[in-house]
């Protein structure tokens, strides 16, 4: 019975499976998915808000909603838990609710132009993302411990929430918005691109003001 417990610990990394007292348990070095999430996070948040801005027509839209589901969702929300495997409440909450945002928001889209659910009207939107907009500004203390990088992205960040909730009433203030949302992209690409050289070179080369 004993070998049974060993062997099955081993192969399927059974947590509560008890060897001499002690939990089984196989420790797994895990890789940085801040990388990842952060430029899922940014790639996204790029593509839309070139279109918010009207730099593009708003028929490209399209291109957002995969990317939504995907690479700023699936991809985000994967890189969350695998911070919270390595024990990172900050990137493991973050990156697993900005993560279920985007997979939410164009679900959201989705069901709206299949007809399945009525479109949300601006006041709802702006509520939605008001509430988002107050996630992401309580996450914005955490993130002053992080870096000066993570801090601009969820400061801005936090900007762009209430600035998209006001564009929902006046389009002149969404495409301020836009822009904005696009240097807040741009400054998680950084930090992903950051992330991603200094770990590879194992030194800094990419400035980050880690604190």
């Amino acid at each position: 019975m004993e070998t049974l417990k060993k062997t099955c610990a081993h192969l399927f990394r059974c947590p509560n499976l008890m060897e001499g007292g002690k939990t089984v348990a196989e420790k797994v070095n895990l890789a940085n998915p801040a990388a990842l999430g952060l430029g899922g996070f940014a790639l996204t948040t790029f593509i839309l808000n070139v279109v918010n801005a009207g730099i593009i027509p708003a028929e490209s839209l399209g291109m957002v909603f995969p990317m939504g589901l995907f690479y700023g969702g699936l991809g985000q929300f994967v890189a969350g838990m695998w911070d919270i495997k390595r024990g990172d409440i900050f990137g493991g909450t973050c990156f697993s609710s900005f993560g279920a945002f985007w997979i939410g928001l164009a679900s959201m889209i989705l069901l709206e132009t299949a007809g399945v659910i009525p479109k949300v009207p601006p006041a709802g939107m702006a509520v939605f993302l008001i509430a988002w907009g107050i996630f992401t500004a309580y996450a914005t203390i955490g993130a002053l411990r992080i870096s000066w990088g993570v801090t601009t992205v969820f400061v801005t960040l936090t900007l762009l929430f209430f600035l998209l909730a006001a564009g929902e009433f006046n389009p002149l203030i969404k495409t301020i918005a836009g822009y904005e949302g696009i240097f807040c992209a741009l400054t998680a690409w950084y930090c992903s691109a950051g992330i991603l050289i200094n770990t590879i070179y194992k030194r800094e080369i990419v400035p980050l003001g880690e604190r």
